[in-house]
């Protein structure tokens, strides 16, 4: 069996591979491991109980998996703060403006409906380091934390989320967004419930698509993954601009005012750009993963920035904004972190800066953009392969070593194995489109023969 744990907590199909009998080991697992410090030896000491805030995702799946998490979780000892429908960044800032002990997120992000997922955040609101989740795995066999009487935990609403969050957003700001208009796709997903309020408020004129979630139809046709629809939207009402969450609002992507799809990378390349400028870019540095595309590196290289590159998962981008004691990083997928304001990548945060910034200077999301040229990247996903032998195969090291020989300094491949599907990445960027669609091709038809099982 391999490790439990992917690149953001544990995935799976809802009642398939994630059970309601594994919703509840984990959480009385976590109640173990994440109750070992010093907060809550302090707590105990004065005779309380820890407390843990559970959220999640519109998901179906999510009420039966809060109910076996909230279960777990009090019959470990820990008192559960049920914050219902919101998303994954409110649940960790939530943990850390209360002073959570831990928080569980129960979401599969930008996965289709019948998936679910369930991803932790320690206190404070950081998400676990592989370390930690290891030893929640190791747990999962262990004793559990079995307390009778007053001792067995609470489960009460979070009456106020939403606000809380939704105030703390709006403090982000420095400038009002006053005669834009931004459509908004929420996936029919947790940001249905904030993201177009929150613009309003800061002054906005806010249209809105994929807000009416049913339970099954996050991520259906909408949101990040699935941008045609915004598009459509921004044209037809004639939009300054579009961004779009995915089910879980921990990314935003956009579209500008001609239809035009502006990325992670140029997010971030418009929002380090407009930091430096204004002296919060600490260490005139960005924190970006192997997956952001040559053309960000370049045009922080002309406005004088270092880029710091990780793992793919903004857990590790997070890890290095950290190490370095940064402000700003992220991933093309719109996973973008503000280390003043989020713990996490937050997507309703992300749109409102954009949006500011174009406030502030007055210019088109296209012209923001503009600060960066982007290479021609083709994105190849080689299913039904051993994703474990990806670095292992001699033949597919020297297929590589090839191509990037050809390429030299005009382009880059990156094999990449998916955290949670039998599946391998190819990418490769190029100086033009043909190149880059015909090396990714002749790398993926060798993963495929090496790698297939």
């Amino acid at each position: 069996m391999g490790r439990l744990f992917g690149t953001d907590g544990v995935r799976g199909l809802a009642n398939g591979d994630l059970t309601a009998d594994l919703a509840l080991g984990l959480s009385q697992a976590a109640a173990r491991v994440l109750t070992q410090g010093r907060h809550a030896d302090e707590l105990r000491a004065q005779g309380k109980r820890p407390t843990a805030i559970v959220a999640r995702d519109p998901r179906v799946s999510g009420e039966f998996l809060t109910a076996a998490v909230s279960a777990g979780l009090a019959s470990s000892g820990i008192d559960v703060l049920d914050a219902g429908v919101i998303p994954t960044p409110a649940a960790a800032f939530l943990v850390g403006d209360i002073g959570a002990d831990f928080g569980v997120m129960i979401s599969a992000s930008h996965n289709p409906a019948p998936d679910n997922g369930i991803k932790f955040f320690s206190f404070g609101g950081t998400k676990l380091p592989d370390e930690v989740e290891d030893r929640i795995e190791g747990a999962l066999e262990g004793e559990k934390l079995a307390p009778t009487g007053e001792a067995v935990g609470r489960i009460r609403r979070f009456a106020d989320a939403e606000d809380r969050y939704l105030l703390h957003l709006l403090r982000t700001l420095d400038a009002r967004l006053d005669g834009l208009h931004i459509v908004i796709d929420c996936a029919h997903g947790a940001a249905a419930g904030i993201s177009p309020q929150v613009f309003s408020d800061a002054g906005a004129s806010v249209s809105v698509i994929g807000s009416d979630p049913d339970g099954l139809n996050i991520n259906d046709g909408v949101g990040s993954t699935h941008l045609e629809p915004l598009q459509r939207a921004v044209l037809e009402q004639r939009a300054d601009f579009g961004i779009a969450h995915d089910g879980d609002a921990d990314r935003c992507l956009a579209v500008d005012a001609d239809g035009r799809i502006i990325d992670g990378d140029q997010i971030m390349a418009i929002l380090a750009v407009s930091m430096q400028r204004r002296g919060m870019l600490a260490q005139s540095t960005l924190v970006t993963t192997v997956m952001s595309n040559l053309g960000l590196s370049r045009a922080m290289a002309e406005h004088g920035i270092t880029v710091i590159q990780t793992k793919v998962g903004d857990r590790y981008v997070l890890e290095a904004l950290a190490q370095h004691g940064l402000s700003l990083g992220g991933e093309q997928s719109g996973h973008i972190i503000f280390q003043e304001h989020a713990t996490t990548g937050d997507g309703i945060l992300t749109g409102l800066q954009l949006a500011a910034e174009m406030a502030r200077t007055g210019r088109t999301l296209a012209e923001l953009a503009d600060v960066m040229t982007v290479f021609p990247q083709v994105l190849i996903n080689v299913r039904g392969v051993d994703r474990t032998r990806v670095h292992d195969s001699a033949p597919l090291a020297e297929a590589v070593a090839a191509e990037e020989a050809l390429l030299g300094d005009s382009g880059r491949v990156l094999l990449r194995a998916s955290g949670t599907e039998p599946m391998v990445r190819v990418m490769v960027e190029a100086a033009d489109q043909e190149t880059a669609q015909a090396v990714a091709e002749r790398l993926a038809a060798i993963v495929s023969a090496e790698l297939g099982v």
